[in-house]
């Protein structure tokens, strides 16, 4: 990865501000090359302020894991889902769970939270304040300390192996 700078804190994010001023122009001329490329140099630095430290990758082979994981899931979730809605006896039984957080950082609660929504049947409904627990809405809760321990074992456990181990 490129080391940020000062007047360069996010090149990735520079070069997908200027790819998409010149996908928005229709134009690759020389003055829309310069007036982009300005402009992906000036929004970053001018935001910067306001982005949080993003923890860092202490094991990446372990976060493509966790993608693979989390796709896997979605897929599976799915089906589940379809099963549920499809039943003529609709036997759902939705609940709203408390999840005990040991993650600490803002940045991998928000992809425990996203992980969680994304994987269908499921949604992250409020982070407390305190940052110690987030609040789960399921659409098929059986046992919800065998749900808790299911989130930790494949999403959380593996988030702080990732960024905080």
């Amino acid at each position: 990865m490129i080391p940020p700078t000062r007047w360069l804190p996010m090149p990735v994010l520079s070069l997908m501000l200027l790819v998409v001023w010149l996908l928005l122009q229709h134009s690759i001329s020389l003055g829309q090359w310069l007036l982009g490329g300005f402009l992906a140099i000036l929004i970053p630095v001018l935001c910067r302020p306001f982005w949080e430290r993003q923890p860092t990758i202490k094991r990446p082979l372990k976060l493509v894991g966790y993608f693979f994981r989390v796709l896997g899931d979605i897929v599976t979730a799915n089906l589940q889902v379809s099963k549920l809605i499809l039943d003529p006896r609709g036997r759902m039984r939705p609940a709203f769970v408390e999840y005990p957080l040991t993650l600490k950082e803002n940045f991998p609660i928000t992809i425990l939270a996203s992980t969680i929504t994304m994987t269908p049947g499921t949604v992250s409904a409020h982070l407390r304040l305190d940052g110690r627990t987030l609040l789960i809405h399921a659409l098929d809760v059986g046992d919800i300390d065998a749900l808790i321990n299911d989130i930790h074992q494949r999403y959380e456990r593996p988030l702080l192996e990732i960024f905080e181990s």
